[in-house]
C-alpha cells in the first residue's frame, strides 16, 4: 500500500470517526442489538427498521467508541440502507474475512455491490492488528445479532 493511500485511508477512518454517519436512535427500529468489547471499552447499540419485504429501510447506530469501532459502525450504516437480509449476512462475512484473513480475495465472494467492498478496505488494515480486529467488526457483529434477533453480543 502506498504512503498516499494509507493516508487517504487514515482521513476516511478520522472523518467518521469525528463525524459519524447515523450517529441516532430511529423511533420505528424493529430490531437492534447491543454489542460491547470489553478489551477496549467500545459499546454500541445497532438500530434496524427491516422491513416485510426484507429489505433494510433504516440502519443507526447510538454508543461510544474508538476512531476505527465508530468509524465502521458509521461506515456500516451509509451502506447497508436499501439491503435485503441475506445481503447484509453476505456482507457481514465479507468483511470478516476482509479484516481477518491474508489471503482475503474479494472475488471469492457473492457480493452484488462491489462498491461496497471497495469503500470498506479502508478498514481491512486493521488485520495487521490483531486487537483492532474487533474495534472494527464489532458494528457487524452488532448487526449480525440484530438480524438473527438476539439482544446482544461481545467480542470476547
Amino acid at each position: 500500500m502506498t504512503d498516499d493511500l494509507r493516508e487517504l485511508y487514515q482521513e476516511i477512518i478520522l472523518d467518521h470517526g469525528k463525524r459519524p454517519r447515523n450517529l441516532r436512535h430511529p423511533e420505528d427500529a424493529n430490531r437492534e442489538a447491543k454489542g460491547n468489547n470489553p478489551l477496549c471499552g467500545d459499546r454500541l447499540t445497532v438500530y434496524l427498521k427491516v422491513g416485510a419485504d426484507g429489505a433494510i429501510d433504516d440502519v443507526a447506530f447510538e454508543g461510544r467508541g474508538c476512531a476505527i469501532s465508530t468509524a465502521s459502525a458509521s461506515m456500516m450504516t451509509e451502506i447497508l440502507k436499501g439491503k435485503t437480509e441475506a445481503e447484509a449476512h453476505r456482507l457481514f462475512e465479507t468483511f470478516q474475512e476482509m479484516c481477518t484473513s491474508d489471503e482475503f480475495d474479494a472475488a471469492a465472494h457473492d457480493i452484488e455491490d462491489a462498491d461496497a467492498i471497495e469503500r470498506l478496505q479502508v478498514l481491512a488494515g486493521v488485520r495487521q492488528f490483531p486487537m483492532r480486529v474487533k474495534c472494527a467488526t464489532l458494528a457487524w457483529h452488532t448487526m449480525n445479532a440484530a438480524l438473527e434477533g438476539e439482544e446482544k453480543v461481545s467480542t470476547e
